[in-house]
C-alpha cells in the first residue's frame, strides 16, 4: 500500500535531481550572476527542518533524501561564494 512516505521521498527525489544539475551548470558557467544565496539558504533551513522533524517526531527512511539534498544545496552555497569572490576580485 502506498503511505505518505512514498510521495514525501518521491518530491525529495525530484528536488535531489535538480540540485547536481544547477551545480553542474554553475561549475560550467564559473559565474553566479543574477544568483541570490538568499533562496538557497532558505532551501537549505526548509531541509535542516525537514531532517529534525524526523529525526524528533516521524524518523524513517525519507531522511536520507532531506540529508543528501541539504549536502547539495550547502555545495552550491559554497560555489555561490567561491565564484561570487571570484567575480569581486576580478571586478577590481
Amino acid at each position: 500500500m502506498i503511505n505518505g512516505q512514498f510521495f514525501e521521498i518521491i518530491m525529495l527525489i525530484c528536488f535531489g535531481f535538480s540540485w547536481p544539475i544547477t551545480i553542474y551548470k554553475t561549475i560550467k558557467s564559473k559565474t553566479v550572476k543574477g544568483i541570490t544565496p538568499v533562496f538557497y539558504i532558505l532551501v537549505l533551513v526548509g531541509y535542516i527542518s525537514g531532517i529534525i522533524y524526523k529525526i524528533f517526531y516521524n524518523y524513517n527512511y525519507s531522511i536520507w533524501f532531506y540529508i543528501m539534498n541539504a549536502v547539495f544545496v550547502s555545495a552550491q552555497i559554497v560555489l555561490f561564494y567561491y565564484y561570487h569572490n571570484l567575480e569581486s576580485k576580478n571586478k577590481d
